[in-house]
C-alpha cells in the first residue's frame, strides 16, 4: 500500500455551526445525560449560563462539517471501502452554550503508512464568537490493506 502524503499541512475553509437549544437537548437525551443544565433552560440559567450547556462530546456535532472536507478531499485520497475509525481525542476549553456560533477549521496533520496500513490524522480547532478555542480535536482514520 502506498499512501499519498502531499496533503499534509493542508488547511480547509472554516465551517460555521449555530448551536441550537433543541440540538443540545436532543444530543443530551441521546447520550443519556441527566444533568439539568443540558436539558432545562431554567436550570442552566439558574446555574449562571445564558442557555443550555452542550455536553462535551457535542464537539463531534459542530466539528464534523469541517473534518468532512478534509476526509473527502481527493488530495488526501483515502480508500473509504477499507477505512475504519482509529482514534479520536479532544481537548476542551470554555463550555459551548446554545445560541453560540462555533467556527471550526480542519487541517491534515499527518498521513503515513505503518504495518501495511495507511494512517490519516486530522486536526480541528473550534472557536466561539468571542475568539476562544472551545475544542481542539485529533481524528485518526486507518485504511486497511485491500
Amino acid at each position: 500500500m502506498a499512501v499519498r502524503t502531499g496533503a499534509v499541512g493542508k488547511v480547509y475553509p472554516p465551517a460555521v455551526y449555530a448551536v441550537g437549544r433543541e440540538k443540545v437537548r436532543e444530543y443530551a437525551l441521546a447520550v443519556g445525560e441527566s444533568n439539568p443544565v443540558h436539558l432545562d433552560v431554567r436550570a442552566a440559567r439558574g446555574a449562571g449560563y445564558a442557555d443550555l450547556v452542550a455536553p462535551p462530546m457535542f464537539a463531534v456535532i459542530y466539528s464534523t462539517p469541517a473534518v468532512v472536507m478534509a476526509v473527502f478531499d481527493p488530495d488526501v485520497a483515502m480508500n473509504f471501502a477499507m477505512e475504519v475509525h482509529g482514534a479520536q481525542e479532544f481537548r476542551w476549553g470554555p463550555l459551548v452554550i446554545a445560541g453560540e456560533e462555533i467556527t471550526t477549521r480542519a487541517s491534515v496533520k499527518d498521513i503515513y503508512e505503518h504495518d501495511g496500513r495507511g494512517f490519516y490524522v486530522f486536526e480541528t480547532i473550534s472557536i466561539n464568537h468571542r475568539g476562544e478555542t472551545v475544542c481542539t480535536g485529533t481524528w485518526t482514520d486507518i485504511v486497511r490493506n485491500a
